[in-house]
């Protein structure tokens, strides 16, 4: 019976239960935590030994077992059994093989698989985060040098999908990357979340035996262990603070895709994707569908219900330690994050390659009326009138104009006067030369230069403050990974020198 490591069950998992969440879940533990198996076990031992709870011949025996295993790469190089219950047993087994029931036995001594599986899910998804966050940054780093190529790129800004106020390509990417830096902000606080240790909690109650908790977190390069043994089997909110965080920066991504969706189409004709991120018709040779950014929108629907579905796992449960919590709730984190890296690596590519037709813009801008708000300024400048009369006054010119399939640069003295008129029984002592000053988008655009406004020299400002977030958020993640590049070393040099 103790072959089977199955405690007091006197019977094999049925063939169903294993084909579809016994074996699953072996393989999928052993494709993501097999070194952080490895390297928890190897904390764990050093520990023992340095406590005086097992001795230094059997640390050793089992130390060398593991090194073995760390040696093996991503994957063991021996059977992995989807009969047996977990990762663990099939790692233990081969231990026990290695050397025998008494030695191989000791090293879960002091120890839960539920802290060890608390501990695995975290230390395993810290490089792939701290990679997610590199490519986050670098797609920041694209869209500001699509920016800085375009800061006095005028074109028409949009409210409600109609033509607001004019505005520069610059200014509006200036925007979409103040959002995102506000959503690498949440992502990189997932971190103080997710690099927590919860070894040395047992099953849910701590041990009697004189464990050091310090020591197995250094080894693995935590920031800190955990304050509380039962949050530490019983939290899995990294993964769900993650995943919520994703949610909403997918929610940027594929805000950002929509406009350019929109303003891909021939009736807008503002930017065209590169050759390399479009697609053509089987039957119509005109098309040159933009499909990356549909498929950008798209996967943040994906991206959101994962997330629900991670929240409504761990929704009714009990805080402690159960399936539903700790494998059920981040069953999706790993295929979350795969769908994350594609958009970020897709909407990079997409972005750096936009051409934007700059005359096509500039034209648009002058003619649909996004400057005729400054129009009602010059009014109540130079006329002395209200807003509120100004206001009145334009709305009516611009129906005149629409009515009549006249364009916004075509407004004259003496169609403005025909509403003035009519409205307040006066004229206006604004020239045509006002009114074209008024009307003239990059003129207009150039008195925009408040803090946040779309003057280009506002929008370099804008940038660079961007850039200098940006760098900022380069250096932090580059300092976690040395964090644990540092622990890592260190955990090697310790195995190396006691099994020396």
């Amino acid at each position: 019976m103790a072959k089977n490591f199955h405690g007091r069950i006197k019977k094999g998992f049925d063939p169903i239960i294993t084909k579809y969440l016994v074996g699953p879940g072996i393989f999928d533990d052993f494709e993501h935590k097999f070194q952080a198996f490895v390297d928890c076990n190897k904390a764990h031992v050093l520990m023992l030994a340095k406590q005086g709870i097992i001795k230094p011949e059997v640390a050793k025996d089992i130390l060398v077992v593991a090194d073995e295993m760390g040696k093996m790469g991503d994957k063991p190089t021996f059977f992995i059994d989807p009969t047996a219950e977990d990762i663990y047993v099939n790692m233990e087994r081969y231990l026990v093989e290695r050397t025998n029931l008494d030695i191989g036995g000791q090293q879960h001594t002091a120890r839960s698989r539920n802290d060890l599986y608390a501990a695995t899910s975290r230390i395993s998804f810290r490089r792939p985060y701290l990679e997610f966050c590199k490519l986050f940054n670098g797609l920041r780093q694209a869209i500001i040098a699509v920016a800085r190529k375009n800061v006095d790129a005028v074109f028409s800004g949009y409210t409600h999908l109609q033509p607001s106020e004019p505005t520069t390509f610059g200014h509006y990417c200036s925007g979409v990357l103040a959002a995102m830096d506000r959503d690498f902000r949440r992502i990189a606080a997932v971190w103080e979340t997710l690099n927590i240790s919860p070894m040395g909690a047992g099953s849910m109650g701590s041990t009697t035996w004189p464990i050091d908790r310090q020591i197995v977190s250094d080894y693995l390069g935590f920031d800190r262990i955990m304050d509380n043994t039962i949050d530490c089997v019983a939290s899995r909110d990294f993964a769900t603070e993650f995943l919520t965080t994703l949610s909403i920066a997918a929610i940027t991504y594929s805000r950002f895709c929509f406009d350019l969706h929109v303003w891909a189409t021939p009736d807008f004709g503002y930017v065209e994707v590169d050759d390399s991120t479009a697609g053509c018709s089987s039957i119509m040779p005109q098309k040159k569908n933009p499909f990356t950014v549909e498929h950008v929108k798209a996967k943040a629907a994906h991206i959101e219900g994962f997330m629900i579905s991670a929240l409504n796992c761990q929704k009714n449960t009990p805080f402690t330690n159960c399936q539903d919590v700790g494998s059920e709730s981040i069953a999706y984190l790993w295929k979350a994050l795969e769908e994350m890296r594609c958009m970020t690596e897709v909407l990079r590519v997409t972005a750096s390659g936009v051409t934007l037709h700059t005359d096509r813009m500039v034209a648009t801008a002058r003619g649909n009326f996004c400057t005729v708000t400054e129009l009602a300024n010059y009014l109540v400048r130079i006329d002395k009138i209200s807003f509120r009369m100004a206001h009145e006054i334009v709305a009516m010119v611009v129906d005149y104009m629409i009515t009549h399939r006249l364009k916004a640069n075509e407004i004259t003295v003496d169609i403005l006067n025909i509403i003035y008129k009519d409205m307040f029984n006066r004229t206006t002592t604004m020239t045509n030369d006002d009114i074209q000053k008024a009307l003239d988008p990059v003129a207009n655009l150039k008195l925009r230069g408040l803090p946040g406004g779309p003057a280009p020299e506002e929008v370099t400002r804008q940038l660079d403050v961007r850039q200098a977030q940006l760098d900022a958020d380069v250096g932090l993640t580059k300092a976690r990974e040395e964090k644990l590049d540092t622990a890592k070393a260190k955990l090697e040099a310790a195995v190396a020198a006691f099994i020396a």
